[in-house]
């Protein structure tokens, strides 16, 4: 027996088969059971989101030989021919290839005459707004008085090209494009039946791929069998699809943020190795990006179903919200001038140093809000397109140990050991951003001994080392130095009176929080609010007055 494709053989047969769509399968099935059936049905949505399925599974709930009912039996002759594709009374007809008024003319003359086999005879029109404005016309006459015996069922991907007197006649119904996680548990349960070696992550990567079309992530399902030798494993699903590891954009944002250039070219030449689509890679980015925006202003709305929720939260924390905005409007104007570059990388280099030397102009946002690191502002006119940025100024970077100036004396109290113990202080003055600041600010000072530096992490911000943010630090702490220094994170319980720079900052945060709203509450207008209305300040919504 020869190989049939996936999305062939895992096409759903019955209205509870179906993946997604319940709005419509509700719809449908209320009128089958009910007897409330329209003369005309219009399907609209995007490719692979099951039009077509739907429409044959109506057409044998139609015809079925027990009755029209929402659950065809998939027994009998009627239903079996269906399936397969031979019943005489359903025609399936591609608008693309019968454009001609004439071929649409010749199509509908037999609508008058009965159907051979089964009760209705079934018109199923894909692609409908490919129609010339000749072959609606034909088709409206005989939308507006149909026989009882007919029903036309049209689908289309286009809604906007079909004609309003068309689509008055019908009963629309907008499929929805699948969500990843109902595509990727369905390919695991596909998989699993059909016992396939698979690795989850590689599911994860095709049901990203397929962009909400099952027939898609099926087609590409079929594709990675084939280039895996039988098996589905992500290394090589990567590799199919030119996609790259997810922690690689999430380390891109990093060094982004922390306005690294020299970090954000190793990024991407470590992402050229890969012969990565870098168009794609910037939509990865952007997508990021827009999970950062959206853990700042809604956390509870973030989806975790990638797996990298505490990583993105990380992010949100050590960014400013205006510069994620400003990334972002630049990577949506870099995808319309990425095609138009020498070449992918230096296009995709070109976006990022752009959202390296433009920063949001009149405000004063950083690494982090309120963190050490202040980016410089110009009074410079706003570049065109980036939603009022500017040219920044940048520290030139500082040489290295070897070719520097010996430490100042200030560092070489430090080199002594005589300054780590001020662990707070010296984190504010290493101009550090992003998850690296992070890191830094939740450390405690261990010891100094023998060019060694040893700190001291809560296990409950163990996650606070990953990508290069522990490379980052050491890099800060040396260039502060004027010197090289290894650098060691224990990670343990703190001792139980000490506080890391982020706990005093946290801690001194809510003690003016709390001197506010005391404040508030003795306020004899507030107090007369109280008293005459039966008010109540709400707590956390005091907030200062911004200078």
């Amino acid at each position: 027996m020869s190989y049939q494709v996936l999305a062939r053989k895992w096409r759903p047969r019955t209205f509870q088969e179906m993946v997604g769509q319940e709005h419509v399968v509700r719809a449908l099935s209320n009128a089958l059971d009910n007897d409330r059936l329209h003369h005309a049905y219009l399907f609209t949505g995007t490719r692979g989101v099951g039009k077509t399925t739907l429409a044959r599974i109506f057409a044998k709930s139609l015809n079925c030989e027990r009755g029209v009912s929402s659950t065809p039996c998939g027994e009998c002759s009627i239903c079996r021919e269906v399936d397969e594709g031979r019943f005489v009374d359903l025609l399936e007809v591609d608008a693309a290839s019968r454009t001609k008024v004439d071929q649409t003319r010749e199509l509908l003359d037999n609508v008058p005459y009965a159907p051979v086999r089964g009760r209705y005879k079934v018109y199923l029109i894909d692609e409908v707004h490919m129609f010339s404005g000749g072959s609606f016309n034909a088709l409206l006459k005989t939308l507006e008085e149909p026989p009882p015996h007919v029903k036309f069922l049209l689908a289309t991907t286009d809604p906007q090209k079909v004609p309003v007197t068309v689509l008055s006649r019908c009963l629309q119904f907008n499929l929805k494009r699948l969500p990843f996680q109902q595509i990727r548990d369905y390919l695991r349960q596909i998989l699993e039946q059909e016992q396939v070696e698979h690795e989850l992550p590689a599911l994860d990567l095709l049901a990203r791929g397929a962009d909400g079309s099952m027939r898609d992530a099926l087609s590409l399902m079929d594709q990675a069998i084939a280039f895996g030798g039988g098996r589905v494993r992500e290394a090589e699903v990567r590799s199919m699809l030119g996609t790259i590891a997810r922690e690689r954009v999430h380390d891109l944002l990093d060094a982004l943020a922390a306005g690294d250039a020299a970090g954000v070219m190793r990024q991407v030449g470590e992402l050229a190795e890969m012969a990565p689509d870098f168009a794609g890679v910037l939509q990865d980015l952007l997508t990021l990006l827009h999970r950062v925006a959206l853990a700042q202003a809604v956390p509870d709305a973030l989806d975790d179903s990638s797996g990298d929720g505490e990583r993105v939260k990380l992010l949100a924390q050590g960014m400013d919200p205006a510069d994620v905005q400003l990334f972002y409007q630049i990577g949506l104007l870099g995808q319309r001038d990425l095609p138009l570059a020498p070449d992918p990388r230096s296009g995709f280099e070109m976006v990022l140093l752009r959202m390296l030397a433009f920063r949001p102009d009149g405000t004063d946002g950083g690494a982090a809000a309120g963190g050490p690191e202040k980016r410089a502002r110009t009074g410079a006119p706003a570049l065109a397109g980036t939603a009022g940025s500017a040219p920044a100024s940048r520290k030139q970077p500082v040489q290295s140990a070897a070719a520097g100036p010996a430490p100042e004396p200030a560092q070489k109290a430090v080199i002594d050991g005589a300054g780590f113990e001020q662990w707070e202080q010296l984190v504010g003055s290493l101009q550090l951003g992003g998850i690296a600041l992070q890191l830094a600010s939740n450390c405690l000072f261990h010891s100094w001994q023998d060019g060694v530096l040893r700190l001291r992490l809560a296990a409950s911000h163990a996650n606070l080392r990953v990508g290069s943010s522990e490379q980052r630090l050491k890099q800060a702490l040396e260039r502060h130095l004027g010197a090289s220094l290894r650098l060691e994170i224990e990670v343990g319980e703190l001792e139980q009176d000490a506080l890391t720079p982020a706990q005093r900052q946290s801690r001194e945060k809510e003690q003016r929080q709390q001197a506010l709203e005391e404040s508030m509450a003795r306020d004899p207008l507030v107090q007369s609010l109280q008293e005459q209305f039966d008010a109540r300040l709400v707590p956390g919504s005091v907030r200062p007055a911004q200078g």
